[in-house]
């Protein structure tokens, strides 16, 4: 069972994996309307794993005798000035999200639930996959700077990595 304090914190963090799947949405949206479209069959990937992180809290919630709630979210930024503003704002936003799941694990010690903070370290290590990952694109983006011929290799890249990804996938 949970207490109400380890529910209340979870529902925050599927609040914050839904807006993720947002901002997600959000930037594949801006560079699909810009051509890049590597990079944003990249991102409706991501936004789509970040809708499953969120499910799965969901579950576990329900499943542990609270009630998982659907709330309100705030609206993601549609627009950037660049990819590399873009890309720069990912990688803050998964600082943010690594920072809101390491409070979780704390609360979860604190109050002595075992059981969430072994279902919470999942997502410790998913979100310094996700850290890892917007840290080495925007060291490439970083690379490429201005170059056009650069930019059509990183998009053209980028959509492998999501194509590889899927294939990586169990059940995908």
């Amino acid at each position: 069972m949970l207490s109400k304090s380890i529910e209340a914190a979870l529902n925050k963090q599927v609040r914050i994996e839904a807006e993720s799947s947002q901002i997600y949405l959000a930037m594949a949206i801006w560079a699909e309307v810009k051509g890049l479209e590597g990079i944003s069959s990249f991102m409706y990937s991501q936004s789509d794993e970040e809708r499953e992180h969120m499910l799965k809290l969901v579950k576990f919630i329900n499943e542990r005798g609270g009630q998982a709630h659907v709330s309100e979210l705030n609206a993601p930024n549609v627009k950037h000035k660049s990819y590399k503003e873009m890309f720069e704002k990912l990688l803050e936003h998964e600082i943010f999200v690594s920072e809101s799941i390491n409070e979780l694990v704390h609360i979860s010690l604190q109050e002595k639930d075992y059981a969430t903070h072994n279902f919470l370290q999942w997502y410790v290590a998913e979100q310094i996959e996700e850290e890892a990952m917007a840290r080495t694109i925007l060291d490439k983006v970083k690379m490429i700077g201005d170059d056009k011929g650069g930019l059509y290799l990183f998009d053209r890249d980028i959509q492998q990595l999501t194509i590889s990804s899927a294939a990586e996938t169990p059940g995908a």
